[in-house]
């Protein structure tokens, strides 16, 4: 008997183990006459790593369990971004597609549309201008800028000629943008008229660019370089017309090449490129198509960067399902305004965001007091008893109480969805109730196209980030250094490995990293910890990294600790430090400002300079007892508080707003060192 006979008889054995399901839950169960092994009913299902032995221990979806998707069902023909933009062409070419408020001359009015046709026009016009002036099939072309539709009008261009698009983070600066453009070997960059002059600067130590495109200038303003600097700046209208003049026929890319080249800036050292292809990219967003709906009437707002792959991903998903994406006006203080102006039925963000509207309501409740905090009290548990028992809660709820909450959003948000961080099962919970909209959390990384793990419609559970992408396969990988074994009871855990077509093909002229995270059996090492709740959910518990040993040899993992602080209503952001010399934690608290001014009004502080607060004993003893009813086992023996925020502009956070440790520990070395002699000054043996 041929091996490959053998191997089928092995999965046709695995597979009489199972039935499948009609129903939406539990999506498989396990087969009762088929023999002795049983799989517990739910979400995903366990197969063996290796068919002829090995542990029961690799978890798919139960979406798709014996064949990993790498194309959407419905359209198999998809198999390339620009695949997927042509049949949203052909298929919704008379929707609206991309809206901006943003007039030409800088001001600010309604939604303005451009539809799927007019969109694709205008790819068409652009790519074949890149053609024009020579850019050549597999250039790396750089967008630096923040989202409005000329940066997916490029970034589609780019898909329709076989161009590699490479992101340049408007928040990394002009020396992280020149590695990038040097390291990526960037041929052309589109820009703005504010980065313009920055650029031109630097042209000089970026020999490979060739043509620079400015979004929004007057032609006459732009400055023309010597011809011995071998740089054309065009603008970007320009460009348009100089396409529509010569249209160039498509060069369509093949699955396997390059789509894009994402930087990742990490916490420590240069930014490293993750080579995405466009099957990794079609073959993730068609798994996470299993459990996202969306429709052609949804509108979407973009103001998450679209330099990363959390907005990224949706923008493939927007297309595929013909939605309209409203932009905001580039300004995060008036993004209510816009959510306003827009009214979304669809919004993306991440948790520092809904920590802040969960903050911002609870604290109007609070202050309401009397009859409106008990009627908000009322409703409040009212749709939480029917969320439980998978009921609708009684309309009257809403029309008293949680409109005016939705109309913040803009009172249409049907779907909701948090990445990039863990969202607290509380908030959670709260805006789950509060928006009466469903809340998708999920999990992934550049590095997998994005999503990995997603939560499925109609698993009411909270605190986890459901099951494998059906794109995937997922098992957990023991680390001993910090007990985390498969054997855990009751619940297997350890670091998550993730594989399939969504894994990329590697770091950017990078081998030694790329061989780091990827073993040779193709299994990508996150570097996150996670654990097997029952039903085939997945929970994020620990970092791998982020991991650093106290003096009595405790490991510690910060981010864990930051997170519960987050809670506390005085506190903005946290750092927590501790290291190995010492046998305690310290934190810098990054104060909010709003609260802490209200307290301390309610208190009678007065006060000139609000960090005058901040050194004040009692605001200190406050925020320390707040912090402390919160705590574990694992708590800061010390805080210093601090009304300067962590910013990407001060370096204490990157693109995707984690602390920068290293940089964090450097900014706050003073305060550090303070707080651990103040510790040994109050207890000699805390070392």
């Amino acid at each position: 008997m041929d091996s490959s006979s053998a191997a089928r008889r092995r999965i046709n054995s695995i597979h009489s183990h199972l039935v499948t399901s009609s129903r939406s839950s539990p999506l498989i169960r396990s087969n009762p006459t088929a023999g002795e092994f049983c799989l517990d009913n739910g979400y995903s299902v366990a197969l063996p790593e290796k068919l002829s032995t090995g542990d029961w221990n690799v978890y798919r979806s139960a979406r798709s369990p014996f064949k990993l998707v790498s194309r959407f069902p419905d359209h198999p023909d998809i198999a390339t971004l620009h695949d997927n933009f042509e049949h949203a062409v052909h298929d919704f070419r008379d929707y609206k597609y991309l809206g901006t408020r943003v007039r030409v001359d800088g001001t600010v009015g309604d939604y303005k549309w451009m539809t799927y046709g007019e969109v694709g026009t205008a790819r068409t016009a652009i790519g074949s201008g890149l053609v024009h002036h020579g850019i050549t099939m597999g250039s790396t072309v750089g967008i630096y800028f923040i989202n409005r539709p000329e940066w997916l009008i490029v970034d589609h261009a780019c898909s329709a000629y076989s161009y590699v698009s490479v992101p340049l983070y408007d928040t990394l600066g002009p020396d992280a943008v020149q590695f990038i453009v040097n390291h990526a070997n960037v041929q052309a960059i589109f820009c703005v008229a504010e980065t313009l002059n920055s650029l031109i600067s630097g042209l000089s130590e970026m020999p490979s660019v060739r043509l620079v495109v400015v979004v929004g200038g007057l032609n006459e303003s732009l400055p023309s370089l010597p011809a011995s600097a071998g740089v054309k700046v065009v603008s970007y209208s320009v460009l348009l017309n100089q396409g529509r003049s010569k249209p160039q026929p498509f060069v369509p890319p093949k699955p396997d090449d390059v789509a894009t080249i994402c930087y990742t800036s990490g916490t420590t050292g240069t930014p490293k490129g993750v080579v995405l292809t466009h099957a990794n990219l079609i073959s993730n967003v068609a798994g996470s198509s299993f459990s996202v709906k969306f429709f052609s009437s949804d509108i979407y707002i973009s103001y998450l960067p679209l330099a990363h792959i959390y907005e990224r991903s949706n923008q493939i998903l927007t297309v595929y399902f013909g939605v309209a994406v409203g932009f905001y006006q580039g300004d995060n203080m008036k993004l209510l305004d816009d959510l306003a102006a827009l009214r979304p039925t669809v919004f993306s963000s991440v948790p520092r965001l809904y920590n802040r509207i969960y903050d911002g309501i609870n604290n109007a409740v609070k202050s309401s007091g009397g009859l409106k905090e008990r009627l908000f009290n009322a409703a409040y548990n009212a749709k939480k008893q029917a969320l439980l028992n998978g009921k609708n809660a009684s309309g009257i709820w809403d029309r008293l109480v949680f409109n005016k909450i939705k109309d913040k959003l803009g009172g249409r948000v049907r779907f909701m969805t948090s990445g990039a961080s863990p969202l607290s099962p509380e908030v959670m919970e709260f805006m789950k109730i509060c928006f009466g909209a469903r809340v998708l959390e999920g999990y992934g990384m550049t590095e997998t196209a994005c999503v990995i793990s997603g939560m499925d419609e109609g698993d009411n559970l909270i605190g986890h980030v459901g099951s494998p992408n059906p794109a995937c396969e997922i098992k957990l990988v023991d680390v001993p250094e910090m007990n985390y074994t498969s054997a855990d009871q009751p619940n297997p855990r350890g670091e998550i490995c993730v594989r399939g077509p969504i894994v990329f093909r590697g770091y950017y002229k990078d081998e030694v990293q790329t061989k780091e995270v990827v073993d040779e059996d193709g299994w990508l090492h996150t570097g996150d910890i996670g654990l097997w709740l029952p039903g085939g959910r997945l929970q994020i518990i620990d970092r791998k990294k982020n991991i650093f040993k106290l003096a009595q040899g405790e490991y510690i993992a910060p981010e864990k600790i930051e997170n519960v602080y987050a809670k506390c209503k005085f506190v903005g952001q946290c750092f927590i430090y501790g290291d190995s010399f010492n046998s305690s934690l310290v934190a810098v608290v990054s104060v909010d400002p709003d609260v802490l001014k209200s307290w301390a009004a309610s208190q009678g502080i007065k006060h000139g300079d609000p960090r005058e607060l901040c050194n004040n004993p009692r605001v200190k003893a406050a925020v320390v007892s707040d912090m402390d009813a919160l705590r574990g086992f694992e708590f800061a023996k010390a805080v210093t508080l601090v009304l300067e925020p962590f910013t990407l502009e001060n370096g204490l956070l990157t693109p995707t707003l984690k602390i920068k440790r290293p940089q964090a520990k450097e900014y706050f070395a003073e305060a550090i060192t303070n707080m651990y002699k103040e510790l040994a000054a109050s207890d000699p043996t805390h070392r």
